[in-house]
């Protein structure tokens, strides 16, 4: 009897295995089904102020944002839930269209005549802001320049410079 009991147990468990991995799904071959998978597009940041800072605040876009995308969704100033924690923008209303040129490291960012200048945390907002769109915004994270400067300027009136390390990190950076 007990050599029945050593013989049954793994015929047992050999038919118990065999019985759970045929479940009876036939095989299938490569099924189409939509788009190929693209991963997580990365949000674009824009940098605002808070108690006196530049703070990044993520956004999520439909697709990779170019700069003056980043820059319009950065001149429409904090959404209403961003306000309610108290989050600012230091930018003046735009009183027309802003112009970016790049020019290897650099990028020019020419704002509309009449803009007045600019605090150093408007400065720092346009710079990081530009910064990161110039980083991310092909979609391709880590692809874009490691260090960039910026040139801020009104035509006839005044310019200033800025650079990317002056600005914070990112908590979660891409």
């Amino acid at each position: 009897m007990r050599s029945v009991r050593r013989w049954c147990r793994p015929a047992l468990l050999f038919t118990t295995a065999l019985l759970l991995s045929s479940c009876g799904i036939p095989e299938t071959g490569v099924v189409e089904a939509g788009e190929p998978a693209t991963g997580i597009r990365p949000a674009q940041a824009l940098y605002f102020v808070s108690e006196g800072v530049p703070l990044a605040v993520r956004r999520q876009a439909s697709g990779p944002v170019g700069i003056e995308a980043a820059l319009e969704m950065l001149f429409q100033g904090p959404d209403d839930q961003e306000r309610r924690k108290g989050v600012i923008t230091e930018l003046p209303p735009l009183l027309g269209v802003v112009t970016v040129r790049t020019e290897d490291a650099r990028v020019v960012v020419e704002l509309p005549w009449g803009t007045g200048p600019l605090s150093k945390l408007a400065i720092a907002q346009l710079t990081c802001t530009v910064v990161d769109a110039r980083r991310f915004g092909d979609g391709a994270p880590g692809t874009g320049e490691a260090s960039t400067e910026v040139t801020v300027t009104v035509p006839d009136a005044w310019r200033t410079e800025g650079s990317s390390g002056a600005c914070p990190t990112v908590p979660g950076a891409r």
